[in-house]
């Protein structure tokens, strides 16, 4: 398969990725602070040095363009192991400038191969209700709603409810 010159290159980011991490993260939480649990505050303040155990610890795939982080994507794997066939979708972040070029499907095809190759059976995610892109986008790529949380999302005093979705990879 010859890769497309246009497409962002993506790899796996490794506990020496602290600046491209810290940039594309705090650029999503900044960009869009309603879709994710984190607060760029918050996220500002973690040292570089615990970026690098987070970096240790979850899978995390970057999109990169002329050496420019301009994606994330991860996945947080469940630790019980009658869940350990389970993995939740993290992160998930397209600059908005990539978006609309199949950057988000290059990025989930790699997280779900990645997946697959570890003996993942599962993929979950949550996903807040106002979010109508990341919803259309999921639901394209076989995620199916399994449930809500209400008011699972507490941005800026406003309470918004939480889409649970899910899709088998085997």
């Amino acid at each position: 398969m010859i890769a497309d010159p246009a497409m962002p290159h993506i790899r796996r980011l490794t506990v020496d990725d602290v600046a491209a991490y810290r940039a594309i993260r705090l650029e999503a939480l900044t960009e869009a602070p309603a879709a994710f649990a984190s607060t760029a505050a918050d996220f500002a303040l973690r040292s570089d040095a615990a970026l690098r155990v987070t970096l240790a610890e979850l899978i995390l795939f970057g999109a990169f363009r002329n050496g420019e982080p301009v994606g994330l994507m991860g996945l947080m794997r469940n630790g019980s192991s009658k869940m350990a066939h389970r993995a939740t979708v993290i992160m998930v972040y397209v600059r908005a400038d990539e978006r609309g070029r199949a950057l988000a499907d290059a990025l989930l095809a790699t997280v779900t191969e990645h997946a697959r190759g570890m003996g993942l059976r599962q993929l979950e995610l949550a996903v807040a209700v106002e979010n109508a892109p990341a919803l259309a986008f999921y639901r394209r790529q076989g995620f199916a709603e399994v449930g809500r949380i209400p008011a699972g999302f507490l941005h800026e005093g406003r309470e918004i409810d939480e889409i649970l979705m899910m899709r088998r990879i085997t």
